[in-house]
């Protein structure tokens, strides 16, 4: 791989046969497909989630991201004239106030009033930002904003899947607490409570850390070098518990073990920010690509991302570049399920058994 400073975002195209972008949730949960790749190696193993405990020792720690999917996408009318509107929640900004994304954004101008489930939720455009999100102030006829839009409110459903999904539940993790992600933290799909529990009897330890995932993760990367390129900043929080489990899990010789990319930043936003791992919360916008330094984590578990995605990137950081596109290339042949509700893949040191 050429130097960090001249890595373009060209580097980390694959081509996809469109047919394996997965459309529905695996069902069970469990039963994706695993692609179990040892770190240092790069050697590869085929199995099924279910088996992920095979993979795990005893004294390992998982770390979950706990956030839970908003059913943001909402449709109505403006209030003058009637004609459509589609607004995405993306982040709270104050008492009522969100950023958003609406389109036709014609039709949202400052002042602009919409109606949503026939009055249930009423909305005004207060300002329009640079990137051409608006801000709108929110008025709720009963309850509040969030037990509206468990109502009325549809799940947030990344552009390549295009089937309708039949049960919201699916697209949150079976952990999900903390409300406020604008996307799922997909490699938790995964797990069911079985499993975790099965999992924390073999001595196998969980935690959790909170990052809301905003999208601005997943928008594509339009800058060629891959070092110009900005991240957008979430919100996360590592609980005291989380940072006590860490320490002991290091200190024992365990493995930490993120599950999934929001997890991995969490952590290393931390680690970064304190030089440790400590309680605390914040907002981080931590862009991780070749040539990182990972102070935290020794595996990771996610799925397989888009081409050219910061996401991608950061799986190339943990694994190493070459390593990381033969084994896209592998999950290509071997017909995985890639994205959202596709198949995963665990990454670790040691993964040779």
């Amino acid at each position: 791989m050429q130097n960090i400073d001249s890595m373009k975002r060209s580097d980390f195209y694959y081509e996809l046969p469109k047919e394996l972008i997965a459309q529905h949730p695996a069902e069970p949960r469990n039963s994706s497909r695993l692609l179990v790749i040892d770190r240092q190696s790069g050697e590869c193993f085929h199995d099924r989630f279910y088996n992920l405990c095979d993979h795990l020792n005893k004294g390992d720690l998982l770390v979950l991201n706990d956030s839970r999917v908003l059913p943001a996408r909402i449709y109505g009318v403006r209030a003058d004239t009637q004609s459509f509107i589609e607004f995405l929640l993306l982040e709270q900004k104050g008492e009522n106030e969100w950023e958003i994304l609406c389109r036709p954004g014609k039709k949202a101008k400052p002042g602009s009033r919409f109606i949503f489930g026939d009055g249930l939720i009423e909305a005004v455009i207060t300002d329009v930002l640079e990137d051409g999100n608006r801000i709108a102030k929110f008025t709720v006829r009963e309850g509040n904003i969030f037990s509206a839009l468990e109502q009325i409110g549809q799940m947030p459903l990344p552009p390549y899947i295009t089937e309708k999904l039949e049960d919201n539940e699916r697209y949150q993790t079976v952990y999900s607490r903390e409300i406020g992600s604008a996307a799922a933290p997909t490699a938790g799909l995964h797990f069911t409570k079985q499993m975790l529990s099965d999992i924390e009897a073999r001595g196998i330890n969980i935690a959790y850390v909170t990052l809301h995932v905003g999208l601005g993760t997943f928008r594509p990367v339009k800058e060629e070098r891959v070092i110009d390129h900005k991240m957008h900043s979430e919100h996360y929080e590592i609980p005291q518990r989380t940072a006590e489990l860490i320490k002991q899990t290091k200190e024992n010789g365990g493995r930490v073990i993120a599950v999934g990319t929001t997890g991995c930043r969490t952590l290393e936003a931390a680690a970064q920010r304190f030089g440790e791992i400590r309680p605390c919360e914040g907002r981080t916008d931590i862009f991780i690509y070749p040539g990182f330094k990972f102070k935290v984590i020794d595996g990771l578990i996610t799925n397989f991302h888009l081409p050219e995605s910061t996401l991608i990137m950061l799986v190339s950081a943990f694994l190493g570049y070459e390593k990381t596109m033969s084994a896209y290339k592998l999950a290509v042949q071997e017909k995985y399920r890639f994205f959202s509700f596709g198949d995963a893949m665990f990454i670790a040191d040691g993964n040779y058994k």
